[in-house]
């Protein structure tokens, strides 16, 4: 249990934790059938994004999945940060965005770097450019602090975790929903016996520009299906989904392994490999039938920008789209994302205040989509996400 022990203790105590992130008391195993809840970079609308703190809390909140968006070192060694940029300069040299603390250690100024991401500049300093032990003597940092300054107080305190110890993780909670399932059967506490079956919390990594990092030579794919089989998750009922906004990854990654595929779908522009083959579809052809049938020869799911399912008008949800009927119909699941509880997320119809910071009504955002028949949804704030569900589902 060390990784566990790890990511409790770094936060001094799990109560503090929780109590920092309003969850009172336990939360009940997800009912079958029920829309998924998958952590977005783990419980990151109470800890900073992708940590391995973050993944335990979402896990304890009751979340379904933990979501690692996946990039690569210098080594080769996948780990979960939200960019391979893990800081980026303005123009002037100030920061503008740190999911580590490397732009203010000396010891690493001269990799600062100007590169084409995606066919953007960036200036910063990225993943590729650091051995994993390098990485390892950073500390994470809250992403946004402006919308989620209380994070901040977390800040320095977690190391970018690699992809296996977030699977170990995952593992680690699994073995102990066992264990507890077990006991509770022999005290007579429940139904739970020997070799029990427990639903599983599963795994929902996303390759992150996977055209770039094929053109630097570390392609994400094999590392990626290598990792997964060393875990267990080889079949199509593994509790995992393999996420990315490009195409030609996952075509690649469905003749590579047989664990569910899930295309995400941004609600403007294109794929990235498109645009770098000169091909002239766009998202919006995806979400077409003709473009959800050709997903269904690869994927098993659509990953949906909620304007897609809903489009707002004037800042509030305006009439529903046919996006999940359709791919429904194509044999696709749907998951939307990403609901964030902070006003400045949410649509205008679930404001609490004109505090952009402040916590609107999530859970009325959940129910319009859930009324959809979405299948499944990521959010920052596990804890809140979770009562809306369950609350949705008892009625």
């Amino acid at each position: 249990m060390k990784l566990l022990r790890t990511a409790v203790l770094a936060t001094v105590t799990a109560a503090s934790l929780v109590t920092a992130a309003c969850a009172h008391g336990g939360q009940q195993p997800p009912r079958a059938k029920e829309p998924l809840l998958i952590a977005h970079r783990g419980a990151s609308g109470y800890v900073p994004e992708h940590t391995l703190a973050a993944y335990w809390l979402a896990i304890e909140q009751g979340a379904d999945y933990v979501e690692p968006d996946l990039v690569l070192t210098k080594d080769g060694v996948l780990v979960a940060r939200h960019e391979n940029a893990i800081a980026i300069l303005n123009p002037d040299g100030s920061v503008r965005e740190a999911t580590t603390d490397v732009a203010e250690r000396p010891e690493f100024a001269a990799r600062k770097a100007t590169k084409s991401i995606d066919g953007v500049a960036i200036t910063g300093w990225f993943t590729e450019d650091f051995t994993l032990a390098e990485l390892k003597t950073l500390r994470a940092r809250e992403r946004i602090p402006q919308i989620r300054p209380a994070n901040t107080r977390f800040n320095d305190m977690f190391e970018v975790p690699t992809f296996e110890e977030v699977l170990q993780l995952v593992a680690q909670a699994n073995e102990r929903r066992r264990e507890e399932a077990e006991k509770a059967g022999k005290d007579g506490r429940g139904h739970g016996h020997h070799g029990a079956k427990v639903k599983p919390i599963g795994v929902y990594p996303e390759t992150k520009h996977p055209t770039y990092f094929a053109g630097i030579g570390k392609p994400l794919e094999e590392p990626l299906v290598r990792t997964l089989n060393k875990y267990g998750y080889r079949s199509p009922d593994s509790a995992v989904f393999i996420q990315s906004f490009e195409v030609g990854n996952l075509r690649k990654l469905n003749r590579m392994t047989r664990v569910p595929l899930v295309q995400l779908i941004n609600g403007s522009g294109q794929p990235y490999d498109f645009t770098a083959s000169g091909d002239t579809r766009t998202y919006a052809d995806l979400v077409k039938p003709a473009g959800l049938a050709e997903i269904s020869s690869y994927a098993q799911g659509i990953g949906a920008n909620t304007n897609l399912m809903i489009p707002l008008v004037a800042g509030r949800l305006g009439t529903p789209t046919t996006l999940v009927k359709d791919a429904h119909a194509a044999g696709l699941i749907v998951h939307g994302w990403t609901f964030r509880a902070e006003n400045v997320f949410l649509p205008d119809d679930f404001d609490s205040s004109a505090d952009p910071t402040a916590i609107g009504n999530l859970a009325g955002q959940i129910e319009a989509f859930l009324k959809l028949g979405m299948d499944g949804l990521f959010s920052d704030q596990s804890f809140l996400a979770r009562k809306a569900i369950d609350a949705y589902v008892k009625k």
